[in-house]
């Protein structure tokens, strides 16, 4: 049995997984998005605190950590864009303290989109895909790459992280520091953000989320369907250009907003036949994640799993 946590700028998620990627155990708290780092660590010791409840806890052999970035795995900490607080905040130091984990059993942190591109390729819409890119459309967008049949973090935890390619030179600013970013088109929440700006409102007594946009452009509210227009757009220039640099054969895209189905994969699709012209990337196949909102547990589950695996595998040898 594995635990494992997938933290985000929406909500907190844990889960315990069995060693066929099954989630047996689920827990989840809001995110204290604009809270303090204390307020934030608390409501993840509370999704540990829960999962620990589950007499499978006794069992874990592995945590593991999945985190919207940037992330950095050598040194343990994250900086999550859409959480301000948090900026090189050591987490794996801050989830091994937590007094219900078991000696031995070490953290393992990845980016969110990475653990879902590794969650992909194991069991998901990925599997069999030598080259892949995995994307997380949520409140914010990440990316993952599966390149040569194997996970491609990079040095840092990083690579693939299309959310932050920029693909509008005159765009608005972005909390990365950046100009134009895909996430600040097609995230989830800068849908609601434009759709709001555009004149639209959501039905009375919801609140303005990328959810209820979608609703209105399934009604044939003019402006929503233009806001998820715009998204597409955006997603389709950052995936031609990761095509045209790494060769991807293809693109899986999970999260929140993919929940639209062909309100965002039809005109996505229409988009990327005119970005994507060069013979090598013309083909790109995009796929909806299998896993929907379980990839980030199962990544991070499968992210454990490995380094328990290679850890025995040394032990083994140290031993004979």
């Amino acid at each position: 049995m594995y635990a494992a946590l997938d933290i985000g700028g929406t909500k907190i998620a844990g889960a315990l997984v069995d060693a066929e990627g099954r989630v047996t155990r689920r827990a989840q708290r809001p995110t204290p998005a604009r809270g303090s780092s204390r307020a934030l660590m608390g409501a993840v010791n509370d999704v540990l605190d829960a999962l620990a409840r589950d007499p499978a806890w006794a069992t874990i052999r592995g945590l593991g950590v999945a985190s919207a970035g940037p992330v950095d795995t050598v040194e343990g900490t994250v900086s999550p864009v859409n959480i301000p607080a948090w900026r090189g905040f050591p987490l794996v130091r801050e989830v091994r303290a937590h007094p219900l984990l078991f000696s031995g059993v070490e953290p393992v942190l990845v980016g969110d989109a990475v653990a879902m591109a590794a969650a992909e390729h194991w069991m998901g819409a990925a599997r069999g895909v030598d080259n892949a890119l995995c994307m997380v459309v949520s409140t914010g967008v990440g990316g993952g790459l599966i390149l040569n049949g194997q996970l491609h973090p990079g040095r840092s935890g990083n690579a693939g992280h299309i959310g932050h390619i920029s693909v509008d030179l005159d765009g608005e600013d972005c909390p990365c520091g950046a100009r134009g970013c895909v996430e600040g088109v097609a995230s989830g929440t800068a849908i609601a953000r434009r759709a709001r700006a555009a004149g639209w409102e959501p039905p009375r007594g919801e609140d303005a989320t990328a959810a209820a946009v979608a609703a209105s452009a399934r009604q044939g509210d003019a402006l929503a369907l233009a806001v998820f227009d715009r998204a597409a757009q955006a997603l389709a220039a950052g995936i031609a250009a990761t095509a045209t640099l790494v060769e991807v054969d293809v693109v899986v895209i999970g999260g929140g907003v993919a929940q639209a189905g062909d309100l965002l994969f039809a005109p996505l699709r229409r988009y990327l036949d005119s970005y994507a012209t060069l013979d090598f990337a013309r083909d790109v196949e995009v796929r909806p994640a299998a896993l929907a909102q379980d990839a980030g547990l199962v990544g991070a589950a499968a992210a454990a799993r490995t380094l328990t695996g290679r850890a025995a595998v040394l032990d083994a040898g140290l031993a004979g």
